[in-house]
């Protein structure tokens, strides 16, 4: 049977490659991560909603899929590139191969491609969108064009209130779910923190009525600026107890300050990522995962203070808004794969909501 199949961008490049996985064509907007490990992270984050999924390190697939693992209860990419897979995992925990999990969860696979060469395009012009089709001649270009990443938050947020309790009980907490990865409420938890993972739509009233001790703002897809409603309602929320944003919950906290998000050239994607404390001088190594940032100068102008900047393009990694009892990071502290250099600012949120910060 034969196996090949293409990678268009929108640009007109093309590259040939080989199907694993789904079959059929998908469109979806490209981007590139750069981690050596992590990938069951990866394809189980729910802010890669809409994307076809590139991996720039070679050999992806040796540990195999392990379900303990997930960061949700599916995946949401669009499709997933590969340099090489590995057909025979290794790891005493490996429950099945990546190929068959991207068969039983219906994704479209790609490898034998060269993904450093597709990632310096990205590089250079930005990101793009894709089809991967057999064939390439009758694909829909304009289509391809036109493609928009809509309703994101919606389609990944959970549809209903669920309770994670801690075994050492000391507050309660509200995670608001635009897309959250399970490793937030595995830090809550063993933070002493009962976690109420509530839906992206929740109103401030019903969340403020459970007399919580604080609200985490979670990480998801998309533009920031396409939930003007949750904004609408985090704005009710400001001041009234310690809030802690992470990733599109540091963006959505900033535009209800009255701050301003931008879309960066390529995003910043994988666990490599350096980022530099202000208040410190010192640099750590940190996960990310986003296409969006909050600028600088808009949180200067309605009272917040950056406190963290990202080390390769001073793009705004972090703010405080301690008139306000809220703080966010852009980056992933809570990430599973690693690294965990920045686990402390959980801490942070503990120390908040304690009145000790």
């Amino acid at each position: 049977m034969n196996n090949e199949v293409y990678i268009c961008l929108e640009n007109g490049q093309k590259y040939k490659g080989y199907r694993f996985g789904a079959t059929g064509d998908v469109i979806g907007e490209l981007v590139f991560t750069t981690g050596m490990g992590g990938y069951i992270e990866t394809l189980t984050d729910p802010s890669y909603y809409g994307q076809i999924v590139m991996q720039t390190f070679p050999l992806i697939g040796n540990y195999g899929v392990i379900n303990e693992d997930f960061e949700s209860k599916k995946s949401f990419v669009s499709a997933y590139v590969v340099r090489e897979k590995c057909d025979n995992p290794s790891n005493f925990r490996c429950e099945q191969s990546l190929e068959k999990y991207l068969t039983e969860n219906n994704i479209v696979g790609v490898y034998g491609v060269d993904v450093r060469e597709i990632t310096k395009t990205i590089r250079e012009a930005g990101v793009m969108n894709a089809i991967i089709t057999s064939n390439p001649d009758k694909a829909d270009m304009q289509a391809v064009r036109d493609y928009k990443i809509t309703d994101a938050v919606k389609s990944v947020s959970t549809q209903k209130a669920e309770l994670y309790p801690s075994d050492n009980h000391r507050h309660n907490v509200v995670l608001m779910d635009f897309g959250a990865k399970k490793n937030i409420i595995r830090e809550l938890n063993r933070r002493g923190c009962n976690v109420a993972v509530m839906p992206y739509d929740t109103k401030a009233d019903d969340i403020l009525k459970l007399g919580v001790d604080g609200i985490m703002l979670s990480n998801g897809p998309g533009d920031p600026a396409d939930n003007p409603l949750v904004v609408e309602e985090v704005k009710k929320l400001i001041g009234k107890v310690p809030i802690f944003g992470i990733c599109l919950g540091h963006q959505l906290l900033a535009l209800a300050m009255g701050g301003e998000t931008t879309k960066l050239k390529y995003g910043h994607r994988g666990v490599n990522q350096p980022v530099k404390s202000i208040e410190q001088g010192r640099t750590y190594i940190s996960s990310q995962n986003h296409g969006y940032a909050v600028l600088n100068e808009s949180i200067e102008e309605c009272g917040g203070i950056v406190s963290y900047i990202n080390a390769n393009d001073l793009t705004c990694e972090g703010v405080d808004y301690p008139d306000k009892k809220a703080f966010s990071v852009q980056f992933h502290p809570e990430a599973c794969s690693g690294p965990k250099d920045t686990e402390f600012i959980f801490n942070k949120f503990i120390s908040m909501m304690e009145g000790n910060d």
